[in-house]
């Protein structure tokens, strides 16, 4: 779950912020892939970060204690769940980053991807995106994507991304993604 603690995230132009609409989207994940017995790990199941309130470098600190966390877990595939911004208010649209040199999670991010057009009436052009600038895609050995749901610098994306009906469907076509995934293995 990304984000947490004194590390809001991107705040929305309605005052919404990540990491809270991060938690809520991963927790009815969490509940989705239980129920079709999955083992679910979560990085933080509140709001708090992976950091001491020593460490000097609070966001270092929190990105490596996630990544050994991840990594020490050895899961099967790693989802981290997030929102983004952009400056110019009419870019929309959820997105899936995979790190550029993983088939699997290119095979992963493809497949949710394409779930976003289930939930985002307006349909979706985004495609699935390689990334080798990421900590967590650069630090984690499995197979993992990060989940940008939308962009809290669109009104329309916020409003969806805030309406816990929205985050439940949301969750729900992530869940049906990561089966998808895992039943295709």
């Amino acid at each position: 779950v990304g984000h947490g603690g004194w590390d809001p995230g991107k705040i929305g132009i309605d005052g919404s912020l990540e990491k809270d609409i991060n938690l809520q989207i991963a927790r009815k994940l969490k509940q989705y892939l239980e129920s079709s017995d999955v083992t679910v790990v979560m990085t933080r199941d509140n709001d708090y970060g992976l950091y001491s309130e020593h460490d000097t470098n609070k966001k270092s600190a929190d990105m490596k204690n996630r990544c050994n966390l991840i990594n020490e877990t050895s899961p099967t595939l790693t989802v981290s769940i997030h929102q983004n911004s952009y400056h110019e208010e009419y870019v929309n649209g959820g997105q899936v980053f995979y790190y550029r040199k993983s088939e699997q999670g290119k095979e992963l991010a493809e497949i949710l991807q394409k779930r976003f057009s289930y939930v985002q009436k307006d349909g979706n052009t985004r495609t699935a995106k390689a990334n080798d600038n990421y900590y967590l895609l650069l630090h984690v050995r499995s197979p993992i994507v990060i989940v940008e749901c939308g962009f809290l610098s669109n009104a329309n994306d916020t409003a969806h991304l805030t309406s816990p009906e929205y985050q439940d469907r949301l969750a729900w076509t992530i869940h049906m993604g990561i089966m998808e995934y895992i039943n295709t293995r």
